[in-house]
């Protein structure tokens, strides 16, 4: 039960975002099924969607750092419902577009977690923080699961099932714009925001060195910030696995149509739904959490590679995913705590943009690289994603223990 109004509508507007995102998933395949090598349009699609918050990330943030949370909340909102709108006829050259309009105000969570941050006690943070995770896994169920009933109710042609769940989309997220509007403040030190600065800050944000520097600027004496985004880029790079899934399982030997593809999901999200609402109320902020960032990493290693070795089987897929729940998806949440317990009201928006813009580089580039793997072979992904996910267990166990938490 969540006490907290403000919170409870932030968790909403959360979820339906997710909702949207999660339900065209399974129709993205149909945009550039016509293309030769479509998994890697798809993938280079994926690319551009999660690329351009190099940029639109640390700017938002900064953005509601200077004007406040909720008017980045609703731009976002508006953002997704115009860049989902452009899916509504089934065209090559408007995914492309979609995915660069909806990556451009993609760059909400990183506000979101600063709203979340704003109104949470120490006690409560990880927890907050961890409920964040649960509904976005259950989002991840929804969204699957809203398509997979619309495409059978209605017994939609398979030829028209993108145009359906395009409108479903749409819909959901003209709600969420209104839903935006009701948003309280959470965010009381405003500082506005001229405009020679939000130049500055676009031209700053397209160079990775500029950004870590900035980083650097708000770490604290111990360095723990920049260690924490370290293992979060590496984290990033391996959970590039959650875009690939789609290409993998419907153009591989699983060749999984839409609603098998929305079934997938649903269980994968009502697994880690329970499993994350569990570990994130009851252990997360009772454990060493550098130590079980190391060992659920390193149990998540041959996770990753098996799926590049089930072939056509649907059970080992889900028992792989179980696997997977109960490893490496709880990793992010942890590391999301670590960072906003060294966050400062003032700078808790450009910090968490910072980080987004960071794993927006990592996405980008695992993306490239993952693309470029499944043109030679649809498993060899599976061997860089099981690498990436390696380096952040050695990250974990090379670093000392971090240091006790300085900012509050």
């Amino acid at each position: 039960m969540i006490e907290n109004p403000r919170l409870a509508l932030i968790y909403a507007v959360i979820l339906l975002d997710v909702i949207v995102g999660s339900a065209i998933g399974p129709i993205l395949p149909e945009y550039v099924r016509a293309l030769p090598q479509p998994q890697l349009w798809l993938s280079l699609g994926t690319g551009l969607f999660l690329g351009v918050q190099l940029f639109s990330a640390p700017l938002l943030g900064r953005l509601s750092d200077g004007y406040g949370r909720r008017p980045i909340l609703i731009l976002s909102a508006a953002g997704t419902l115009l860049a989902t709108a452009l899916l509504l006829p089934v065209r090559t050259g408007l995914y492309f577009v979609n995915r660069l309009s909806d990556g451009l105000t993609n760059g909400m969570y990183a506000t979101i977690r600063s709203s979340i941050t704003d109104i949470s006690g120490k006690d409560d943070l990880f927890k907050n923080l961890g409920i964040e995770g649960a509904i976005i896994s259950l989002g991840f169920v929804l969204g699957p699961m809203a398509a997979g009933l619309l495409l059978t109710t209605l017994d939609v042609p398979r030829a028209e099932e993108a145009a359906y769940v395009a409108g479903l989309a749409v819909s959901l997220a003209a709600v969420n714009v209104l839903l935006s509007f009701l948003l309280p403040e959470t965010h009381s030190q405003r500082s506005p925001v001229r405009g020679a600065e939000l130049r500055a800050e676009l031209s700053r944000g397209l160079n990775p060195l500029t950004l870590w520097a900035r980083l650097r600027a708000q770490d604290t004496p111990a360095g723990d910030l920049r260690r924490i985004v370290l293992m979060q880029v590496a984290l990033t790079l391996s959970t590039g696995y959650y875009f690939y899934f789609v290409p993998f399982v419907s153009l591989g030997e699983q060749q999984m149509d839409a609603k098998a593809i929305s079934y997938f999901f649903m269980f994968f999200g009502a697994l880690s739904i329970g499993l994350n609402y569990v570990f994130y109320t009851y252990f997360a902020d009772r454990i060493n959490q550098r130590r079980a960032i190391f060992w659920l990493a390193a149990l998540g290693v041959p996770v990753l590679a098996g799926y590049g070795l089930i072939g056509s089987s649907r059970v080992s897929l889900y028992v792989l995913v179980t696997l997977d729940c109960l490893t490496l998806s709880l990793i992010q949440g942890l590391l999301e705590g670590l960072l906003a317990q060294r966050t400062t009201e003032a700078n808790r928006g450009e910090v968490f943009g910072l980080n987004q813009a960071l794993q927006g580089l990592a996405s980008f580039a695992t993306t490239l690289v993952f693309a470029g793997l499944s043109v030679l072979d649809l498993r060899l992904p599976w061997a860089w994603f099981a690498l990436c996910l390696a380096a952040v267990a050695w990250q974990a166990r090379r670093g000392t223990a971090l240091s006790p938490a300085t900012h509050t």
